[in-house]
Protein backbone atom coordinates (compact mmCIF):
# COMPACT_ATOMS: atom_id res chain seq x y z
CA UNK A 1 0.00 0.00 0.00
CA UNK A 2 2.78 2.45 0.89
CA UNK A 3 4.57 1.80 -2.41
CA UNK A 4 1.41 2.56 -4.42
CA UNK A 5 0.97 5.83 -2.53
CA UNK A 6 4.57 6.88 -3.20
CA UNK A 7 4.25 5.96 -6.87
CA UNK A 8 1.01 7.92 -7.22
CA UNK A 9 2.58 10.95 -5.51
CA UNK A 10 5.56 10.80 -7.85
CA UNK A 11 3.35 10.61 -10.95
CA UNK A 12 1.22 13.54 -9.77
CA UNK A 13 4.35 15.63 -9.21
CA UNK A 14 6.01 14.69 -12.51
CA UNK A 15 3.10 15.12 -14.94
CA UNK A 16 2.91 18.96 -14.80
CA UNK A 17 6.64 19.15 -15.49
CA UNK A 18 6.27 17.05 -18.63
CA UNK A 19 3.32 19.15 -19.78
CA UNK A 20 5.32 22.37 -19.29
CA UNK A 21 8.29 20.95 -21.18
CA UNK A 22 6.09 20.03 -24.13
CA UNK A 23 4.55 23.51 -24.29
CA UNK A 24 7.91 25.24 -24.04
CA UNK A 25 9.35 23.12 -26.83
CA UNK A 26 6.41 23.86 -29.11
CA UNK A 27 6.78 27.61 -28.70
CA UNK A 28 10.41 27.56 -29.73
CA UNK A 29 9.41 26.58 -33.27
CA UNK A 30 6.77 29.29 -33.69
CA UNK A 31 8.96 32.34 -34.12
CA UNK A 32 7.65 35.17 -36.26
CA UNK A 33 10.25 37.45 -37.77
CA UNK A 34 9.36 40.91 -39.02
CA UNK A 35 11.70 43.25 -40.86
CA UNK A 36 11.50 47.01 -41.28
CA UNK A 37 10.02 48.52 -44.41
CA UNK A 38 12.22 48.02 -47.45
CA UNK A 39 13.80 44.84 -46.12
CA UNK A 40 12.86 41.18 -46.24
CA UNK A 41 13.84 38.11 -44.23
CA UNK A 42 16.68 36.08 -45.73
CA UNK A 43 16.55 32.54 -44.38
CA UNK A 44 20.07 31.72 -45.54
CA UNK A 45 21.71 34.54 -43.56
CA UNK A 46 19.05 34.54 -40.82
CA UNK A 47 18.74 38.33 -41.02
CA UNK A 48 16.84 41.15 -42.70
CA UNK A 49 18.30 42.25 -46.03
CA UNK A 50 17.51 45.16 -48.31
CA UNK A 51 14.85 44.26 -50.85
CA UNK A 52 15.94 44.26 -54.47
CA UNK A 53 13.71 46.44 -56.63
CA UNK A 54 13.34 45.94 -60.35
Amino acid sequence: MRMKTLLAAFVLMAVPGFAYAECSWGRAHEVTMSCSEGTTWDAASQSCVTSATS
